[in-house]
């Protein structure tokens, strides 16, 4: 039985994949190297991009066990950056308010916060899981 966390979907996965000669896909299952190459020649001239609709289940289990779990849901986070990436949601989405405002009123800081977001979201989220997570247990061994 596989005991791994589902951080990451597969349908989410195949939405991104639709605007993945972008690189979207690619950075939501945390490979931004490739997202970026993607970005940058249309999925490696579309090739690349049907390659990985085979390739997503892959990417989909890889994911799941590099990444934490948590209250922060990945999938809201990649939705909410992919498609409102200049407007904050995302980051506000997370608790980063402040940012979130600054994103909402320099559109995504000149959209170079924005892709840095698509760099580090995923391990962003991850440190805020494993922090909620760390947080819980401490709370639970205090209040025994």
């Amino acid at each position: 039985m596989n005991n791994r966390p589902d951080t990451h979907s597969k349908i989410i996965g195949y939405l991104l994949w639709i605007f993945g000669f972008l690189g979207a896909h690619r950075f939501y299952y945390g490979k931004p190297i490739t997202g970026t190459i993607w970005f940058f020649t249309l999925g490696l001239l579309f090739i690349g991009w049907i390659i990985d609709l085979f390739l997503i289940p892959a990417m989909d289990r890889e994911a799941d066990s590099r990444f934490n779990e948590g209250d922060t849901s990945y999938n809201i986070s990649w939705i909410l950056l992919t498609f409102l990436g200049v407007f904050g949601v995302h980051r506000m989405y997370m608790g980063k308010w402040i940012t979130g405002i600054i994103y909402l009123l320099t559109g995504g800081l000149f959209l170079i916060g924005v892709l840095y977001d698509f760099w580090t979201l995923n391990s962003q989220i991850s440190d805020k899981n494993a922090g909620l997570l760390q947080g819980g247990q401490a709370n639970r061994l205090f209040n025994q």
